[in-house]
């Protein structure tokens, strides 16, 4: 707790001090004298490469042995492990595939690819050259596919010619032909990895095959890591618009070192040697942050999971990955905790198989509820740690730093302030609300090392952050701070409902909801009311065995009146047989609201079942009609 509460004030009084010494933990090929700059931002001085720190540096130290990447895949039945030496010669073989195709520094290189270890071969070869990776989710539409293309215009492709997502098989490359048939930029050529899954036909005149392209270059010397300025971009990555244009989140390789290699240990406990997990997909943000960059950056082990929670094979898929690899922190989403739970309610599976030298499970992507850490918490025996971060932000900011030796935590909330982050709760006019009382949260400017400093193309779009609250980064989060200093995030601000004049958080329900004996999983939304303006209501999805519960939706109206009061005025419950949910597992709850509210919806381009929302919209036409 001293730990903490000195590093959090370090860092707020002295900022450049606090992250000029984290600095330290990474090799600078130019070291930085100046660590921040009001106008170039952190380390501007500095030139350093970022492949280099998660992979030659360890090599040349004498690790090269150790293990560093462990490929584990269910749906494949394979399992690989790559030393350092061996992920080291691996990535710098695609560098010279990459270097052949005359990709240079500076160019982008937009990366479709399944959870395999070429993509994170891909990753570092391209931080290697000083080229700006943009991943794409692999699966995602051709539509979104072809706005990145033509967003972030990169000379080549990478791809494979499948994905498995559970028990599917997903064809990549007509995916890849669609999405270039529909851009304006011009792709110099798609490089294809054929998977034995399904084979891809191949465009002489354009594609590739990796194998063959690795095979042709394999005189080619490993070319040597670029020195990049650490202003540089190290990626960039798209999160959905609110304009239905993507947003292309720049990543700059100082800032993302420094601030990755200082939360490996200090909030994540994880030192060289050490195995980390975050069972999450390259596709997102955690993937960048925590199966690639961070835990490499610090001479760790990082576990790349293709498979499900569920389903490949079982509920104790997780389990059996973490005590087979002896995960001393394990990361991953609080809807997969959820899912495992709806199959397996009473953790048999988990008390078979343990989790082995596991000292930590952390939370995040979606709020995880207090019942849902309770029982993953009673059932591991282990510290189930909720903490909150963006993909804007590239690594948490509300946590409990296990790393600094805090283990405080409060359910509800996702943490303390991490170093380095100051927030505030404010008002709609920008006044500072009471303790305890809700509002928006931002985190005061300049945002730490590791967060972004601008959007790809659209600066604009990048100071509309900033421009609410002056001197505040605008999360665009509801949620208050206790007197203890925990911060809960109840849910993104458009899902403050006003019930007659009453602003309610629905977030605040679903904690209720969520704790009714049966509930798997839930999402309440605010419904337009011609009288109240709003009304609240839920969606839930019953756990194993309760799929027949008669009695489960007005149980649950029950309780929300008990512990909120009938000014709450939940009176719907929708009892679904699944949520609609992205890839990653957040709900899409304002897809939900379209339903309720009889307005014209699309499909998102990252939901997981494409089928449920119109599931859900025939129930609840099919209730209204009653």
């Amino acid at each position: 707790m001293r730990r903490l509460e000195r590093a959090q004030q370090e860092a707020s009084e002295n900022a450049a001090e606090f992250w000029g010494r984290a600095a330290q933990a990474i090799d600078w090929f130019t070291p930085p004298n100046v660590a921040f700059d009001d106008i170039e931002g952190w380390f501007p001085d500095g030139k350093l490469n970022t492949c280099h720190n998660c992979l030659d540096r360890h090599a040349a130290a004498g690790r090269g042995g150790s293990t560093a990447l462990i490929y584990d895949s269910p749906v494949t039945k394979t399992i690989k492990r790559y030393s350092y030496s061996e992920l080291l010669e691996q990535t710098g073989r695609v560098a010279a595939m990459l270097k052949n195709l005359g990709v240079a520094q500076g160019d982008r290189v937009v990366i479709y690819m399944p959870m395999v270890p070429e993509t994170v071969f891909a990753m570092l070869a391209c931080a290697r050259l000083g080229v700006v990776h943009s991943v794409v989710f692999g699966g995602f539409s051709p539509l979104e596919l072809a706005k990145r293309i033509d967003d972030a215009t990169p000379k080549l492709v990478l791809t494979a010619s499948c994905g498995i997502e559970g028990g599917r098989t997903i064809a990549y490359k007509p995916l890849v032909d669609e999405a270039i048939a529909l851009t304006s930029h011009p792709v110099q050529n798609v490089v294809l990895l054929q998977r034995e899954q399904v084979a891809a036909t191949l465009n002489p005149y354009r594609d590739i095959d990796w194998m063959e392209l690795r095979t042709r270059t394999i005189g080619d010397e490993i070319p040597p890591c670029a020195p990049v300025a650490a202003t540089d971009p190290l990626y960039v990555l798209y999160t959905s618009g609110t304009t239905g244009l993507p947003k292309g989140v720049v990543r700059e390789n100082g800032g993302n070192a420094v601030a990755l290699a200082w939360s490996m240990e200090n909030i994540y406990g994880i030192e060289v040697g050490d195995t980390f997990w975050a069972a999450s997909d390259v596709g997102w943000v955690v993937g960048h942050s925590y199966i690639v960059y961070g835990p490499l950056l610090v001479g760790a082990t990082t576990v790349l999971f293709e498979g499900k929670p569920v389903g490949t094979p079982d509920p104790g898929t997780f389990w059996r990955i973490i005590a087979r690899h002896h995960v001393k922190s394990f990361f991953t989403a609080p809807t997969a905790i959820r899912a495992i739970r709806k199959e397996d309610p009473d953790g048999r599976l988990l008390g078979q198989i343990g989790t082995g030298r596991c000292q930590a499970i952390f939370l995040a992507g979606e709020r995880a509820d207090p019942d849902t850490i309770d029982w993953l918490e009673q059932n591991s025996g282990l510290p189930v740690i909720d903490h909150w971060w963006q993909t804007e932000l590239g690594w948490p900011a509300i946590a409990t730093c296990i790393g600094l030796g805090d283990r405080r935590r409060k359910r509800g909330s996702a943490g303390l302030a991490v170093p380095g982050y100051e927030f505030a709760i404010l008002d709609d006019h920008g006044k500072p609300v009471a303790e305890g009382d809700s509002g928006n949260v931002v985190i005061r400017a300049p945002l730490a090392p590791g967060a972004f400093r601008t959007l790809w193309n659209n600066k604009a779009g990048y100071e509309k952050n900033f421009a609410t609250f002056p001197g505040f980064y605008e999360t665009g989060d509801a949620g208050y701070r206790d007197l203890d200093g925990f911060l809960h995030i109840m849910g993104r601000t458009d899902d403050i409902i006003n019930v007659a004049g009453h602003r309610l958080s629905t977030g605040q329900m679903e904690q209720i909801v969520a704790s009714q004996d049966g509930v798997a999983e839930c999402a309440v939304i605010g419904a337009d009311d011609p009288i109240k303006g709003m009304i609240p209501i839920a969606f839930v999805s019953a756990r194993t065995g309760h799929d027949g519960d008669e009695a489960l939706a007005s149980r649950t109206v029950e309780a929300v009146r008990d512990e909120l009061g009938a000014l709450a005025a939940l009176k719907k419950v929708h009892v679904v047989p699944q949520l609609p949910k992205t890839r990653s597992g957040k709900i899409l709850r304002n897809l939900l609201r379209k339903i309720v509210n009889s307005e014209p919806f699309e499909i998102p381009p990252t939901i997981e079942d494409t089928s449920v929302p119109a599931a859900i919209a025939t129930l609840v036409e099919a209730k209204s009609a009653k």
